[in-house]
């Protein structure tokens, strides 16, 4: 790997370190806080709505930089790749979602991967769309 190369990649690297510590503190406070407002819940709630807040932010931010076309692969990485894939919570909705298997909760453990699925892609549209639509 060339010295330009490796430059390039440890700038990346750092860039994604930084937004991905950015959105793993905000998912954390963010959960933290779902969890206070429905701590009975048996229904995987927080990781659940962060994924949905996930995904719309994705879209929304998809929309407003495919309109401007305004983002750089730097920023890309920052926004995309460090802040939006350390605040999403897809690891642990794999994880939950088999919990709710063993544990024999297979109808909440469909409903949770199905509402997950369905509202994540459209929260994703709808955001993409809305922040695309002029002024």
């Amino acid at each position: 790997m060339s010295d330009n190369m490796a430059t390039s990649m440890m700038r990346s690297i750092l860039i994604v370190a930084f937004g991905g510590s950015i959105g793993a503190v905000t998912r954390f406070l963010f959960s933290s806080h779902i969890v206070q407002i429905a701590p009975l819940s048996q229904f995987p709630l927080a990781t659940f709505t962060v994924n949905m807040l996930g995904c719309f932010v994705a879209g929304c931010l998809a929309g407003i930089l495919d309109r401007w076309n305004i983002a750089s692969a730097e920023i890309r990485l920052l926004l995309f790749t460090g802040i939006l894939g350390g605040f999403t919570t897809f690891s642990a909705f794999g994880l939950e979602t088999l919990i709710l298997i063993r544990k024999g909760n297979l109808s909440t453990a469909l409903a949770y991967a199905a509402l997950s699925g369905i509202i994540g892609v459209g929260s994703t549209a709808v955001g993409f769309y809305l922040s695309k639509s002029s002024s």
